[in-house]
């Protein structure tokens, strides 16, 4: 029997998450540029990969790098050996994401894939159904069609493999209008492709930048209550600054 949750990487998100990442199921991890969306995917990756386990990590966005993982391992001389446990998928199209799919399908059914990761599940789908909504909805529906089949994949994965899935997102921020107070509008902050990531995430991680500080608020966990936790990133991963 596979462990019931991997390390986050950090002894602190450890202590957070309460052990770390739920392997049945797909957490997602979402919020604005530069709040720490692929530090958490990095560290995650790295914890799995030194330790000889296989990770497939689909980047969207080119947000890997080499030198962020030297810096989490803090050391040169198993750089190669960790960097040789990770199946990079680089993917610069919704097209070629399908098709990474189908690469990420076959090195599951090897059995030796103990980590799923997709930095970022929706930009290239946000491009993609940017074009579509010029074509009409038949061509919308055809690509919200593709997206929630991908996250089926995975939740399937998880949920008959054992194996942790998580991904991140991006959010947009609109007005809303303020009902109680008359003329004030509220800024909303949502996840680009909304219910469909809410529908099959079971953990949900929401991150944020408030004052050039950042925070971390668990949104939905099957075992957990909604808390929060402010950090900083840092050389070997991310540190608390306070619990809440």
């Amino acid at each position: 029997m596979r462990e019931t949750r991997i390390s986050a990487g950090s002894f602190d998100l450890n202590k957070f998450l309460f052990g770390g990442y739920e392997t049945d199921i797909i957490t997602t991890i979402y919020g604005p540029g530069a709040s720490g969306k692929t530090n958490l995917c990095l560290l995650v990756a790295v914890s799995q990969a030194k330790k000889g386990n296989k990770v497939i990590y689909m980047d969207t966005e080119g947000g890997f790098s080499t030198d962020r993982v030297k810096q989490i391992l803090g050391y040169n001389e198993e750089l190669e050996k960790t960097l040789q446990n990770i199946l990079l998928l680089k993917p610069t199209s919704f097209e070629e994401q399908e098709l990474d799919f189908g690469k990420l399908l076959k090195n599951v059914k090897k059995g030796d894939t103990s980590l799923i990761i997709i930095d970022s599940i929706a930009m290239l789908y946000r491009l993609e159904l940017g074009d579509a909504i010029k074509q009409g909805d038949e061509k919308i529906k055809d690509v919200n069609r593709n997206l929630a089949n991908q996250l089926r994949a995975l939740a399937e994965i998880a949920r008959k493999n054992q194996i942790p899935v998580i991904v991140t997102n991006q959010v947009y921020s609109e007005f809303v209008r303020n009902i109680q107070e008359k003329d004030s509008d509220e800024k909303k902050v949502s996840m680009v492709g909304g219910d469909l990531l809410k529908y099959w995430s079971k953990c949900l991680i929401e991150l944020k930048i408030e004052r050039g500080k950042r925070k971390m608020i668990l949104r939905k966990h099957r075992s957990l209550p909604e808390k929060s936790l402010d950090f900083e990133i840092v050389n070997s991963g991310i540190k608390k600054k306070g619990w809440i």
